[in-house]
């Protein structure tokens, strides 16, 4: 059965079928024809896979997310990062980048960073004399901090299926974060010194004061999420919740930029995103009990506790697997599918599973603008209007210092677990 359930899922996935209709009808035929399970049991698997509390924060996130960007916090966060490192060498790409970590920790959401810094930015780095590849890259790659960086939408989904704190996940998510971000801000430093690009003039103390005083509302967010969930004010549940309660009222009490109207649409779009994200969710979580119920989780933890005794090796041989897996997968389906399976035998080598979580997001970060199917990349073309053969150079030299990056994350847990330890 798991051969046939393998075949048809590559087979719907190759011929462009959408995910949960290939995750969901995989299983579904598997289960119907070569078993004598009653296919009303997946049905309450369908839904049972969407009935978790910790679930509830993705539509509140996304919520949150789309009120940033229609109440002008994005814009503010872009001014405020542009008066920070603008006068650095490269300043309007560091721009970019430290932006999309900001708005990571505003939004949670991979796409939605691209876009909203990216239809702002992208035509200021052209006019500033930017490589059309290297800033194309740069959207794409940027973009992917937000699946790392806490509030994650990814890893709450880690924390559902496997039971590992999502406070946790969000405080070990703000080092390993920042690690990927230098990883790439290195590069733009690198880029900007060899091709002599213009920079901003330093902002006067005044200047930065005043960004900082526009961009205080929004920062806060991040501040009040992760404050109040380990303050032990409200779960990361709640969290979701509140962020959007208070995104709405600077939004629209504070600077004034979004009506009634607006917020109406916005809530319509976050509705269909959250169904999205949700019903993907459910399909997954169908696979996995199929793939549980055939012992599949059982079998790769004896194999590996069997075949490979080095955490070294077995990381490594983790990455390769997410990473190629990233090239074709969604990171929420990736990680519903795989976390069930690696989760046992990584524990069983004494993988912590708080960095276990961070090192399977931090790859899957990187397939969210690894070709053929990142999902940011497609994103990214809307902004660009660029083919994926004109952005792929810029796409993959940033591809090689995010490796850099990873390899950090992955072999020096204390990246990920030094403020776990400090808030323990």
């Amino acid at each position: 059965m798991l051969i046939t359930l393998g075949i048809l899922l590559l087979l719907f996935l190759f011929t462009s079928v959408p995910i949960f209709v290939s995750l969901g009808m995989a299983a579904f035929l598997s289960v119907i024809f070569l078993s004598t399970t009653e296919p009303m049991v997946l049905i309450q698997r369908l839904f049972g896979g969407i009935d978790q509390f910790a679930l509830m924060a993705l539509p509140f996130f996304i919520l949150a997310a789309n009120i940033m960007d229609g109440g002008g916090l994005s814009d503010r966060i872009l001014r405020f990062s542009r008066a920070l490192v603008g006068h650095l060498a490269g300043g309007i790409a560091l721009t970019t980048q430290v932006a999309s970590m900001f708005f990571g920790a505003l939004s949670g959401s991979s796409p939605a960073t691209v876009i909203a810094i990216g239809k702002i930015m992208y035509p200021d780095m052209i006019r500033n004399g930017y490589d059309k590849t290297f800033s194309a890259g740069l959207l794409a790659s940027a973009g992917s901090i937000s699946l790392i960086i806490p509030p994650s939408i990814t890893l709450i989904i880690f924390g559902s299926v496997t039971g590992v704190s999502v406070g946790s996940l969000f405080i070990a998510g703000i080092g390993a974060g920042i690690v990927f971000g230098l990883s790439s801000i290195v590069y733009i430093y690198i880029y900007a010194k060899r091709h002599n690009i213009p920079k901003d003039k330093r902002a006067s103390g005044k200047e930065l004061l005043k960004a900082f005083g526009s961009a205080w509302w929004a920062l806060l967010i991040p501040v009040i999420i992760l404050g109040g969930i380990y303050s032990g004010i409200f779960s990361p549940t709640e969290a979701a919740g509140v962020s959007a309660v208070y995104a709405f009222a600077i939004g629209y009490f504070v600077y004034r930029e979004m009506t009634i109207k607006e917020f109406y649409t916005i809530c319509i779009e976050s509705a269909i995103t959250s169904a999205q994200v949700l019903v993907l969710v459910a399909a997954a979580q169908v696979l996995g009990w199929v793939l549980t119920r055939e012992r599949l989780p059982q079998m790769v933890v004896e194999f590996i506790t069997t075949n490979i005794t080095s955490v070294i090796i077995f990381l490594l041989l983790l990455n390769l697997v997410l990473l190629v897996m990233g090239m074709f997968m969604e990171g929420v389906a990736a990680i519903i599918v795989t976390a069930p399976l690696i989760f046992p035998a990584a524990t069983a080598l004494g993988v912590d599973p708080v960095h276990l979580g961070i090192i399977m997001i931090a790859n899957l970060a990187i397939g969210m603008y690894t070709p053929p199917f990142g999902i940011n990349i497609f994103v990214a073309q809307t902004i660009t209007k660029m083919s994926l053969s004109q952005m792929m150079p810029g796409l993959m030299r940033f591809l090689a210092f995010n490796l850099a990056g990873l390899m950090l994350i992955t072999y020096v847990p204390d990246v990920s677990l030094f403020l776990v330890k400090l808030f323990s």
